[in-house]
């Protein structure tokens, strides 16, 4: 007979590397959830993708260089569940060049000011229709508009989140913001407000 050899013993390399991902990782558990649900819209999907994103960095820490941010590493890993977690699902969009936008998003703004809704921000409570305007915006928009307007990171970081150059985030954001305003004019039509010209 032989004994129960118990529990196996720890590396002192191991014993480190969680002491670490403990310290640099989880403090940033409740933004990659929020980041997961901004991007699922669903609670129990954000959780699959936030569970996934953290097993996914435990097992590359190793990858991980000390002393940069982890906070963009854990959403970069996070967008890229989301992303193969919803191929199959996910419609395509045809971006438009950075010229188009910005024809398009000055007769948004155009057609809003005639209408007399260029003071609409200012007297709408716009928490509840934003919310439910980034929820209908079509990928790859929201994650530009959610990691550069929400979750306030710099062009660069969200860059390289995202995986695309600059001038691609710049567009998508752009576009992204367009889009948000087209839905913020129609829902505050839809409420009732009337702009000055209709008076």
């Amino acid at each position: 007979m032989t004994a129960d050899a118990g529990p196996v013993a720890r590396s002192a390399s191991d014993v480190a590397r969680d002491a670490a991902f403990e310290r640099d990782a989880l403090p940033w558990l409740d933004d990659v959830y929020r980041f997961a649900l901004s991007l699922t819209r669903e609670e129990s999907d954000a959780d699959d993708v936030v569970q996934e994103t953290f097993l996914r960095a435990y097992r590359s820490w190793h990858t991980f260089i000390p002393g940069t941010d982890c906070r963009r590493w854990l959403f970069t890993i996070c967008r890229n569940v989301f992303l193969r977690s919803r191929e199959r699902q996910r419609p395509t969009v045809d971006l438009e060049d950075g010229e188009q936008d910005a024809v398009a998003a000055s007769s948004v703004y155009e057609a809003a000011r005639e209408r007399g809704y260029d003071d609409i921000f200012a007297r709408l409570d716009l928490a509840p229709a934003l919310r439910e305007a980034l929820d209908e915006l079509a990928e790859p928009f929201r994650s530009a508009v959610i990691l550069v307007d929400v979750e306030d990171m710099s062009y660069e970081s969200a860059a390289e989140v995202m995986g695309v150059p600059i001038g691609t985030v710049r567009s998508r954001l752009f576009r992204g913001r367009r889009l948000l305003q087209e839905k913020l004019v129609t829902v505050a039509e839809d409420l009732g407000f009337q702009g000055a010209g209709a008076r």
